[in-house]
């Protein structure tokens, strides 16, 4: 009877291990369900805030446009996303929280523009006028920005007048919609410097790619080819995943054989020799994206030569001028990305205590001359301003002057004229 009883307890037990050891893998399993649901809920909850409510006024219809003023002379003109006179704003104090973030942002954009494509003059729907594509693209509305929509496994081509110089500098900001933990570890956005303008194999290329994928770190890929070789190919492991998730500036600065890139504030890529000689052309190319489901944006391309030392120049010419100090649309706010240009002007003055100089905006001539002029005495206040809070420069060696559109460098008809002509400029006194 004893005997029976052991059996009896034995199996009752081996039952209710049986069943606990079923309980846990349910548990187990239910835990890692529910944490992969977490993070899938938590990556689309931020992509949802970042973009969300941005791309619901994505018109794809082509019946939203951007809101037109009237000129000067009385004629319906676009929007310039650097000037907008309806309202200006003045310098807002917010800016050092900004400024704090780019401490170390040492990227100083090329002096003089090469190209620059807001997309402005573009209707909504269309491809954009300066671009070539083997493929297919349009022009979206975001908010009320135009930004230009890529399709995956197409090459875009900005048509330059002319080659690219030895030194010069790339600047877009990127947009991406529907990218999760399910994007693809390939999926990219590449950025080629090759020879050749077309869409040919080139023999001598540089490339660094842009990771897209959520669920892993895929790192930056950067590679070369000269004269037909592949001389370096390397992962360099920099994890940007929430950065891709929200609007994002990528920097590129090319100098001979040098490259680096910055997404947003962080140095991403500092590669000394990886630029082969005879590049001429900047191309995109997206890739390993999923069809109607992730998508990138670019806007406000700017192609520029130079990035020299701004401190030689101004030491040994007294004066320079520069279009890489940035300010929000109408406003006299500057943005961040500007740190890199104003920290040299700032360890100029720091180390030279005898110079003091004469800063003077400058503006394009959309909109209205007597606004215009208000617009670029103010800009100069402000670039004042954050060199005395932001960097310790004594307010007595400032001086500030606007002069609105009255001294143009440059024609004013082209988007990279007018470009050139929104600056900022720095007078030994």
């Amino acid at each position: 009877m004893k005997k029976h009883k052991i059996i009896m307890i034995v199996i009752l037990l081996g039952f209710s291990l049986s069943a606990h050891a079923q309980l846990l893998k349910k548990l187990k399993r239910s835990v890692k369900e529910t944490a992969e649901e977490t993070i899938d809920r938590k990556v689309r909850e931020k992509t949802e805030r970042k973009t969300g409510q941005a791309m619901d006024s994505i018109l794809y219809s082509k019946k939203k446009l951007r809101k037109k003023k009237k000129d000067k002379n009385g004629n319906i003109e676009q929007g310039n996303d650097d000037q907008d006179t309806d309202q200006i704003e003045s310098y807002d104090e917010g800016t050092s929280e900004n400024f704090e973030v780019y401490s170390k942002f040492d990227f100083v954009p090329g002096e003089e523009i090469l190209l620059f494509d807001d997309f402005s003059l573009d209707n909504i729907g269309d491809f954009p006028a300066k671009w070539n594509t083997n493929g297919s693209g349009e022009l979206v509305l975001i908010g009320d920005q135009k930004w230009f929509m890529l399709i995956g496994k197409s090459t875009y081509i900005p048509e330059l007048t002319n080659s690219l110089p030895k030194d010069y500098t790339v600047e877009f900001d990127m947009l991406t919609n529907g990218i999760d933990h399910k994007t693809s570890s390939q999926a990219k956005l590449e950025i080629w410097l090759q020879d050749n303008n077309s869409f040919e194999r080139a023999i001598n290329s540089a490339k660094v790619e842009i990771p897209l994928a959520q669920y892993t770190s895929a790192g930056f890929v950067v590679e070369n080819s000269v004269n037909g070789k592949r001389e370096i190919r390397n992962n360099i492991g920099k994890d940007v995943r929430s950065d891709i998730l929200e609007n994002t500036h990528i920097s590129i600065a090319v100098n001979g054989k040098r490259i680096r890139m910055w997404v947003n504030e962080n140095k991403v890529v500092d590669v000394p020799r990886l630029v082969p000689d005879k590049i001429v052309s900047f191309k995109l190319y997206p890739r390993g994206l999923r069809d109607d489901q992730d998508q990138i944006f670019i806007t406000n391309l700017k192609i520029a030569k130079g990035g020299l030392d701004l401190r030689s120049k101004l030491l040994n010419e007294g004066k320079f001028s520069t279009t890489g100090i940035l300010f929000n649309s109408g406003s006299d706010q500057i943005k961040p990305e500007s740190y890199g240009v104003l920290k040299q002007i700032a360890t100029a003055l720091q180390q030279e205590p005898e110079i003091n100089l004469n800063i003077i905006g400058h503006t394009d001539a959309d909109g209205n001359e007597e606004d215009n002029l208000t617009l670029s005495q103010l800009r100069a206040t402000s670039v004042k301003n954050i060199l005395v809070s932001e960097f310790g420069i004594e307010a007595d060696r400032l001086q500030t002057e606007g002069k609105g559109e009255s001294e143009p460098i440059d024609n004013n008809t082209s988007a990279e004229g007018k470009a050139n002509n929104r600056r900022v400029e720095f007078v030994k006194i």
